[in-house]
């Protein structure tokens, strides 16, 4: 029997609609609790490639809510272990495995060859750093975050409103999934949405899924949908995220990471600080020199650098490093 026998008895789908599939690309950033799901049900469905993005490895931690893995993927890199669970479920999809994080540097490339862009990173500087390049590019976004028992998903970009239309401000808890925790069907259920967003999006489905946004709470089996289609563009981006590469040689370099955090800065001759220093208004920049704030996941650099611009007027960035290699 054909493999897609059962979607394209859809009068939404058809066989019109397993070609534009099969002639598809997809951009998936993460490999983990969202990004398993994702994969599965993209590459079930015969999306033609998947670009997947992924920096990290198989951990025994992570088991419980990536069952795209297993003991036998333990230590390997997700990209790889996932291409080759992808090519078993579906080898009529290519799956290329980028081992690397997703930034600045490269996302304009990435987002670029794609068709439309997956956020299954649960990133808070990927997720931003997507939204402003699938924004520029004209590109549908597909994000989604999880933690706990709640998290949303939506449909950006694309001619829809970007994430920071939605999110303009800072996320209300600096909490992640591997600090307050996480339950394997939450991010299964946010995953396995996007997978339909993302379908919905290549399908031309209406109303479309961009504009739209679904909350879930699965502590109270609620699930709550709104449109977003108008929601206000700011008027320019506040704190861009760059590079590390993209750093400049008369920038003042401001490490948010303690030195038990990152005994190296970023850069020789970075100035060492804390958020509070900024939110006390103690530390004041030079006239004319960019100001780049640098932690780990960007929150802390954001926070400072909204501090920061309450009473100074420069340019100011975001770098988030990650952990020290």
């Amino acid at each position: 029997m054909n493999r897609y026998a059962r979607q394209e008895i859809l009068p939404e789908f058809g066989e019109q609609g397993q070609a534009k599939l099969r002639q598809a690309h997809v951009l998936v950033v993460g490999a983990g609790g969202l990004g398993c799901p994702a994969l599965q049900y993209l590459a079930g469905a015969g999306v033609g490639r998947i670009t997947l993005v992924d920096p990290d490895s198989v951990d025994r931690s992570n088991l419980h809510r990536q069952p795209l893995y297993g003991e036998t993927s333990l230590g390997r890199p997700k990209a790889e272990a996932a291409r080759d669970a992808l090519r078993d479920l579906n080898p009529e999809t290519a799956v290329t495995p980028v081992v690397a994080a997703l930034d600045p540097a490269n996302a304009e490339r990435l987002v670029g060859q794609a068709d439309i862009a997956m956020d299954c990173a649960d990133s808070f500087a990927a997720s931003y750093i997507m939204s402003d390049i699938c924004h520029a590019l004209g590109k549908p976004l597909i994000s989604a975050s999880a933690l706990g028992l709640a998290g949303y998903v939506g449909g950006f970009c694309g001619g829809a409103p970007s994430l920071r239309a939605v999110f303009p401000d800072l996320p209300k808890t600096l909490a992640t999934c591997a600090t307050a925790g996480v339950l394997g069907p939450v991010v299964g259920t946010l995953g396995a949405l996007q997978a339909q967003m993302a379908l919905g999006v290549l399908l031309g489905f209406e109303p479309s899924p961009l504009g739209n946004m679904i909350s879930v709470d699965l502590k109270r089996f609620s699930f709550r949908g709104f449109r977003f289609d108008n929601a206000p563009e700011p008027e320019r981006i506040p704190f861009p995220f760059i590079a590390p590469a993209g750093l400049r040689d008369d920038d003042l370099l401001v490490e948010l990471r303690g030195i038990d955090e990152a005994p190296q800065p970023l850069r020789t001759g970075a100035m060492r600080a804390m958020v509070d220093d900024f939110q006390a208004a103690s530390i004041v920049p030079p006239e004319g020199r960019r100001v780049v704030m640098c932690c780990r996941s960007g929150l802390r650099a954001w926070r400072a650098a909204t501090a920061l611009q309450r009473y100074w007027k420069g340019e100011i960035v975001l770098i988030a490093a990650g952990d020290p290699n």
